[in-house]
């Protein structure tokens, strides 16, 4: 599968790795343009381009860049274009959201807005790029390390599966998109080790006002 990356942080090339890796083509992109993101595209084995390169790659689009850079987005070049969002709210670096801490929006949700037209799936926000980038070792408890997703959409879905099981990691649905804030960062799932059927239990418990310490997940 030909995929186009835009945004290139640590999650990013953690990500493009493992589906390099598995045999997926993979143009990298990020906000400084090609030149600036060739030296890491040549480390990971994958094309670079500008943003708009990147989105006119291949059917599916990984984001992975701040809120504030959504609407700086091309989105007129994703069309409608599968989109994964991997992307995260942080209050200090996007400014707040009232609708974010309450649950009444998703980050998938803002970024569905800025692409009116994309299949957006979230997927790979809620793991820490260290573990991303050696794969779905197995948890203390024995079996693989479970990865939540959502979309609105089966074909959404079926992207959101293939991708994270081609990364190492055991896929787990969870829905349509309104509940992803399940596994937003911060929540009680929020980048946790934990096999499959762990995952769904703490999912299904999680209410809008559960919230982990900052940072605990690091742990």
């Amino acid at each position: 599968m030909r995929i186009g990356f835009i945004g290139a942080g640590r999650l990013g090339q953690a990500l493009a790795q493992r589906l390099v890796a598995t045999g997926h083509e993979i143009m990298l992109s990020n906000s400084r343009g090609r030149e600036a993101v060739q030296p890491i595209a040549a480390r990971l084995g994958c094309a670079a381009g500008a943003a708009a390169d990147a989105a006119r790659f291949g059917a599916v689009v990984v984001v992975s860049v701040p809120l504030k850079a959504f609407d700086a987005l091309p989105a007129q070049a994703i069309g409608g274009r599968i989109v994964v969002d991997t992307c995260n709210y942080y209050p200090q670096r996007d400014g707040e959201y009232p609708e974010l801490e309450r649950g009444q929006e998703t980050t998938s949700g803002l970024l569905q807005k800025a692409l009116p037209e994309a299949v957006v799936v979230k997927a790979f926000n809620s793991v820490l790029a260290t573990h991303l980038a050696r794969g779905g070792a197995p948890t203390p408890d024995g079996p693989l390390h479970a990865l939540p997703y959502a979309s609105d959409t089966a074909v959404g879905a079926s992207i959101g599966e293939r991708l994270i099981a081609a990364a190492g990691f055991d896929p787990v649905f969870c829905g349509a998109l309104a509940g992803s804030w399940r596994f937003e960062r911060a929540r009680p799932g929020y980048c946790r080790a934990l096999p499959a059927e762990a995952l769904r239990s703490v999912l299904e418990q999680t209410t809008v006002t559960d919230f982990v310490p900052e940072g605990s997940w690091r742990t």
